[in-house]
């Protein structure tokens, strides 16, 4: 397992669509950033749709932290976070108080049972490449070679177009 004396740069993608003990879901969202050590990036907090049968809404952001930790040492941070603000396990793509996946970090690709980086599904949600965007257009992806900024450009040209409101149709 890799350890360094040097930090590991880490991208965590934040949601929440359940008010908690924090407040709504953008409070619950500013309080975990707060409470992640090695913080030197954040994202504004965006608002999104859900995904999956949720019919709440999300605030979503990304930080950049850094941390010694390997990847499954600061998952494990990462669930008792999760835990703290009352997060149960349950159903997939369910309302949850708040939700904390590692999207990337500078060790390139990780997988081991439970965790892989890049995380699966990122280059296809614009509520983790739009704020990605705006702390780390230049991050490539391991995989595909490509940087933040290209991925979220390929991604805009597969969404559908906004109506005059500024919705999905």
């Amino acid at each position: 397992m890799p350890t360094s004396t040097h930090p590991f740069l880490y991208a965590i993608a934040i949601g929440s669509n359940r008010s908690g003990r924090h407040g709504r879901p953008d409070a619950e969202v500013a309080v975990a950033i707060a409470t992640l050590p090695g913080v030197i990036a954040v994202s504004p907090i965006v608002a999104s749709d859900p995904v999956g049968p949720s019919i709440r809404r999300y605030a979503n952001a990304v930080v950049l932290i850094e941390s010694a930790e390997a990847p499954p040492v600061l998952l494990a941070r990462l669930k008792g976070i999760e835990r703290a603000f009352g997060r149960r396990r349950g159903q997939r793509w369910s309302a949850r108080v708040i939700d904390l996946d590692i999207v990337l970090w500078s060790g390139g690709a990780w997988w081991s049972r439970g965790l892989t980086i890049p995380h699966v599904a990122f280059r296809e949600r614009d509520f983790v490449l739009g704020p990605l965007l705006r702390i780390a257009p230049d991050w490539r992806d391991p995989l595909s070679g490509l940087r933040v900024r290209q991925l979220h450009a390929r991604l805009l040209r597969t969404l559908p177009r906004l109506d005059q409101a500024g919705r999905r149709p």
